[in-house]
């Protein structure tokens, strides 16, 4: 199977999309057939690009992609050219939808497209109602946006969601049907780790609590920080790890350790890594997300997840963590770590459980092998 590849960004490049694109083009190259990245230069107006790239990232995130729907019409020359030099079976879309715009195949092939949320439902959700937006873009921009989408997504053969979540929001809203709009999960922004040790859970021994992200704040490190002192204040020995950014003073002590940066890419900053998602009792992360690769990551090492249930966040609640309701904060989560406590056999069930979701669903070899399977059925379905 012959797949050309469609995104903004190229998917050599690791960073961008927290990981995501790489991972989503690796796991295509391995089990679905030979994938080719398309053109993201603009053609005619490709000065416009580099001259949005050049400005800092807060500005260039808002002006890339609206930039490029409204300039689609000519940005897709370059994407047409590029299929039509070689024959093609998928165009496989991942995070960029502006990337359809203007989207003419000059021969019959499958349309497919992956991304963790879309503009429109994010901004109408819980999610992206907690960040605000401004005036102009809520009347003016956003309508014209909505009706961009609504024309891609019906375009598309298959909408490929990581979420239940996504999928039943962007069916609502954009009117798309169950033949073309399917969940399937996405995996951990890290490769397979071998099956973890059981880390026991007792009273009166330390608990190691966990947090992954940049930004201290979005990914709810004060809560996490206070359910830590709540649970000192009833006697426990609670610890926290911060992986990804630096709390504010305030929020710093003995008890917490902090890793600012790590580069996975890096062996000695890979060993730190595993190493404090293996030492760690729960991740509590109250943040408001769309999917989270932190929380497949805490599954792949069998660790169970306090969160909330906002957005698609990939955890199944009682069963391999616990996903509260909004507006939960720290003292249902040291209540929870509390019962755990005082209850271990069902805290190591909830850790065997969430690696077993992890190898049957949260990993990119499951993902890739179904995505794989849904083009060989629906190339075959589209045949004469």
């Amino acid at each position: 199977m012959k797949i050309a590849y469609l995104c903004d960004i190229s998917p050599e490049h690791a960073q961008p999309y927290s990981g995501g694109n790489a991972r989503i083009y690796g796991a295509l190259k391995k089990h679905v057939g030979e994938v080719d990245i398309l053109p993201q230069a603009w053609g005619a107006v490709e000065g416009v690009r580099k001259a949005i790239y050049a400005l800092p990232d807060s500005a260039n995130l808002r002006l890339r992609w609206r930039l490029h729907l409204l300039l689609g019409k000519i940005i897709s020359r370059n994407v047409t050219r590029a299929l039509a030099d070689k024959q093609y079976d998928v165009v496989f879309g991942a995070y960029s939808f502006q990337s359809f715009t203007h989207f003419k195949a000059p021969y019959p092939l499958l349309t497919a497209y992956t991304a963790d949320a879309t503009f429109s439902v994010y901004k109408r959700s819980e999610v992206g109602q907690s960040f605000g937006s401004s005036w102009a873009s809520r009347r003016l921009l956003d309508p014209l946006t909505e009706r961009a989408e609504r024309r891609i997504y019906q375009q598309l053969d298959l909408a490929l969601w990581p979420s239940e979540w996504l999928k039943r929001e962007a069916d609502a809203l954009y009117g798309l049907t169950d033949s073309q709009s399917l969940v399937l999960p996405w995996g951990a922004n890290i490769d397979p780790p071998e099956a973890p040790v059981p880390v026991p859970l007792a009273p009166n021994t330390p608990v190691n609590l966990l947090l992954v992200g940049r930004d201290w704040f979005a990914k709810g490190g004060p809560q996490a920080f206070e359910t830590m002192m709540l649970l000192r204040d009833k006697g426990v020995d609670a610890r926290l790890t911060v992986i990804g950014t630096t709390p504010p003073e305030f929020h710093c002590n003995e008890q917490v350790t902090v890793h600012p940066s790590l580069n996975k890419a890096l062996p000695e900053d890979a060993a730190v890594f595993e190493a404090a998602f293996r030492q760690a009792h729960f991740m509590v992360q109250p943040s408001f997300e769309s999917w989270g690769f932190a929380f497949c990551e805490a599954a792949a090492f069998g660790l169970p997840v306090i969160c909330l249930n906002v957005g698609g966040v990939p955890v199944q609640n009682g069963l391999t963590g616990h996903a509260l309701e909004s507006g939960a904060g720290a003292a249902e989560f040291a209540a929870l770590i509390l019962q755990h406590i005082n209850a271990p056999d069902g805290y190591r069930n909830m850790r065997d459980a969430a690696r077993q979701d992890y190898d049957a669903r949260l990993n990119w070899d499951q993902w890739g092998k179904s995505a794989g399977e849904l083009f060989e059925a629906r190339l075959s379905s589209l045949s004469p």
